[in-house]
This record gives C-alpha cells, structure tokens and sequence, in this order.
C-alpha cells in the first residue's frame, strides 16, 4: 500500500502535490478580493517555479467569486477558486442557497464541507455534510472536508474520535475513484493563536487516511491529500510539512494578509521540506 509504506519512511508520495488554501470566511468585499489576490500574485511574482511543487487555492465569500475569478483568468494568475459552502440543492424554491450548478459555471474547483462554523452556528449535521459532498461530487466539484473536534471532545474523546466519526459520515456513498480533500481542523485551534502541535496534527491526520482507505481504498488513500487547519502561519508552517501525512493547510486568518500567506505559501524556504 502506497499510503502506508509512504508514512512509514516518513516521506510523502509524489502524487500528493501539497495544497495551502485560504479560507477568507466574510471578509473582503468584491473590490477589496481583487486588489488581495493582485498584490498576493506580486508577493509570489518571483516563486513561479514554486507552483509545480505547490498548489494554491483561496476561497472568497459568495460575493467576490466573479470577479476574482475574472481576475485569475486574464492575468493567468496560477490559484484555485474554491467556495466556502454549496447547497444540497441543484435548483429550487431555497431562498439563499447556492448550488453547485452556479459554482461550477464560474470555474470554481473546489468547496469547503463541513466546516467548523457550518456545523455550530448552521446547525450542519454529519447527514447534512454527506449530502453536500454528494452534491459537489455530482458537478465535478472537489469537496474540501471539514473534520475536527472542541476542546470538550478532545478531554472526552481523545483526538481523533471525533473527526474519525465525521470522516466517516462524509465519506459514505463516495466512489473510490472521487476526488476529495480532507481538512483537519481541531475547533480548539481555530482563531485561537494556539495550534495543534506538529506531532498531534499527523497522529489524527494519519488516523484520517486509514479512514479514507477503509472507505475508499488504498489508491484512493495514498493520493488524498489531508490538510491541517487550525492557527496556521508562517512560523509553524514548515513544522507541519514535516508530517508525512500531513499535505498541505487550510488557512484562515493568516491567509487575509498578504506577506503572510505568501510566506505560508512558500514554505520550503523556510526548511527543506
């Protein structure tokens, strides 16, 4: 097995290019995502050659989605266009929602599922998460799947159960030949200033992959990337890349400033990763 024979000599298989993805939530208005995305490419301008071994996405509120897109598209800026949500829904008398149909006309590629703030202020049940992946799935969407446990789980729980239990929600019905990422992302962590440590991130990010093998099997789980989530920064970012099962961040607060996501994004200079 790939994945596991991966983990083991603690190197990450070729097929996993690492993914950094900014999850703006509500912030930045259409005017404001276009001159961020211009001055985050300028911050980059001389690490092109860094986009073969690196992929970057951000994912602006429903708003920002056309015109950054616009932007990417004529100035052949290399991120991807993700959302931060989708609705069960194709079509219909659900008022406020956006389907996927909408998403994928605007070359979105990919949507956040299950995040954290979903699921306690929407209310966005384990079902509610799987129908959603399912709904992303049916347009060629990659779901970005959000898992992760509160401080109460943690003490209650342990770290992993969890997560593990939402992965394997979400992950049920999906053929083994879907594309997905998962994003671990411990609620503690979230906005708090303090992390996950690096050796905590890969104990349940591995525990995460097992849960994709079991699910989808061995391919499936050795080219999945699973991301960690949670008070990322330029400070702590190589110390998580470090992690074999451990491909890439999910990145919120730090990602809406610009000399920081750039750092973020170019984490190999700080090691050799």
């Amino acid at each position: 097995m790939v994945g596991v024979n991966a983990a083991a000599s603690g190197a990450r298989p070729a097929q996993r290019t690492p993914l950094i993805a900014g999850n703006w939530k509500m912030n930045l208005d259409h005017l404001q995502a276009v001159a961020f995305v211009q001055k985050l490419h300028w911050a980059l301008k001389d690490a092109k050659h860094e986009f073969d071994t690196v992929d970057v996405s951000v994912f602006p509120p429903f708003t920002d989605l056309r015109s950054v897109q616009t932007l990417l598209d004529a100035d052949k800026i290399p991120f991807g266009l993700g959302a931060q949500d989708l609705s069960i829904h194709d079509s219909g008398a659900y008022t406020g929602e956006v389907s996927g149909v909408f998403l994928k006309r605007l070359d979105v590629r990919s949507v956040i599922i299950g995040h954290s703030e979903r699921r306690e202020y929407h209310a966005e049940t384990d079902e509610v998460v799987a129908a959603k992946v399912q709904a992303a799935l049916r347009h060629e969407l990659v779901p970005v799947i959000c898992v992760g446990e509160t401080a109460e789980d943690l003490e209650r729980h342990g770290a992993s159960a969890v997560p593990v239990g939402q992965l394997e929600a979400a992950l049920a019905g999906v053929p083994a030949s879907a594309d997905v990422v998962v994003a671990y992302e411990p609620v503690w962590a979230i906005g708090s200033g303090q992390a996950a440590t690096p050796e905590q991130a890969q104990e349940v990010c591995a525990k995460l992959r097992d849960v994709v093998r079991a699910a989808l099997g061995d391919d499936a789980a050795a080219r999945t990337r699973i991301l960690y989530g949670g008070s990322v920064k330029a400070a702590n970012i190589a110390s998580f890349m470090r992690q074999p099962d451990v491909d890439g961040a999910l990145v919120g607060g730090a990602s809406l400033l610009v000399d920081e996501f750039a750092s973020i994004i170019r984490f190999r200079k700080h090691v050799g990763v």
